[in-house]
């Protein structure tokens, strides 16, 4: 005959297997909307300190103070990314045209910075294949072709999945407006949900939040300025596809250690090459010193020190997330290896405190 204890630890450990598994089935049921809701919980993060201050402003009217924050971040965010995506699918397309048609001759603009080179920068390019230029033009090609099948295609699916893009930013939008409106409530039930110690669980969530903020709030805002600037400076110039390479700078700037000099490098060297030294002397000015100033201003102040990884760790969970997960893996690396880093730490400290005692 079973004991009472015996009943109860059957029943605990059923009980357990049910909630994995409604979790797991639930988890599997939300996984189509999954970019959806995952940004979804990234704004409403950033934007809950402004749905404080407003709800503050409004007497605790918290639905009024919601919808006015979720306002704020459609106007500010949202629309503004649309935009600038139709543009750039727009100016891509263009771009790709050109260089097949061979109204732009890449070819012959990277003969002329290959010239301009060192001897042993040549010789590297020759070992790796990449000097002569008749090789570089069918790669060109070729290239242009498979990014032009491929554009083609996003675009095909594109305007398949309208319906499908439209009820992911309503789903996004939704779940926005009631993480906003109940978001304290939200983060009480998760605190008292979680099977782990008080301690640890205000660390990692405090290091959750502090991270995810960080890495939108910093990395992306500077991100954005420079890609701006970069695209404003290559539009003074007359550089052709400024969005675009405004666009990729930005991108590009999200990568610690990289940055936008993949970009505008070579568009200096090009200038120069070609001698015209006034723009490329005036590219590389700006873009080393407002850039770069921009970069060493406002990351300090948006970022500062919250995150507390080295650069090489952002770096690579940054490359990680995004080969893995997308575009949804730049801010999910780094959360990954950020909680990674201070679990092992609480960890190590609870090894330390017992060989104390």
């Amino acid at each position: 005959m079973k004991t009472p204890d015996t009943n109860n630890d059957l029943h605990r450990h059923a009980f357990h297997l049910l909630l994995l598994i409604v979790t797991v089935g639930l988890a599997w049921v939300l996984l189509p909307f999954f970019s959806a809701l995952f940004w979804g919980v990234m704004l409403a993060l950033i934007f809950y300190p402004v749905q404080r201050r407003v709800a503050a402003r409004l007497g605790n009217h918290r639905n009024l103070a919601a919808i006015i924050t979720l306002l704020i971040a459609v106007l500010l965010v949202i629309i503004p990314l649309i935009f600038i995506v139709m543009r750039l699918v727009e100016d891509v397309s263009t771009a790709i045209d050109q260089v097949r048609s061979g109204q732009i001759d890449i070819a012959a603009s990277y003969g002329k910075i290959v010239d301009i080179l060192p001897g042993w920068s040549q010789s590297l390019l020759s070992q790796f294949g990449v000097h002569d230029i008749s090789a570089v033009q069918q790669r060109l090609t070729e290239g242009a072709a498979q990014i032009s099948r491929f554009v083609g295609a996003q675009a095909l699916l594109i305007g398949q999945n309208t319906i499908q893009f439209i009820v992911g930013l309503g789903v996004m939008l939704y779940l926005v407006f009631f993480l906003l409106r109940d978001g304290a409530h939200i983060s009480r039930l998760i605190r008292r949900a979680i099977p782990l110690d008080d301690e640890h669980k205000t660390l990692l969530l405090a290091k959750f939040t502090t991270v995810a903020r960080a890495t939108i709030k910093g990395n992306v805002v500077v991100a954005a300025v420079q890609g701006a600037l970069g695209g404003i400076i290559f539009a003074i110039l007359g550089i052709q596809g400024a969005l675009l390479w405004g666009v990729l700078m930005a991108f590009l700037s999200l990568l610690p250690a990289i940055g936008a000099a993949i970009v505008w490098a070579p568009a200096a060297l090009y200038f120069l090459a070609t001698g015209h030294l006034a723009k490329g002397i005036i590219l590389v000015a700006f873009c080393v010193f407002v850039i770069g100033f921009i970069d060493n201003l406002l990351r300090p102040i948006l970022v500062g020190k919250d995150t507390r990884m080295p650069d090489w760790v952002i770096l690579i969970s940054t490359l990680g997330g995004m080969a893995v997960l997308g575009i949804n893996g730049f801010v999910i690396g780094p959360l990954i290896a950020a909680l990674f880093m201070a679990s092992w730490s609480l960890f190590a400290q609870e090894k330390d405190a017992n060989k104390a005692t």
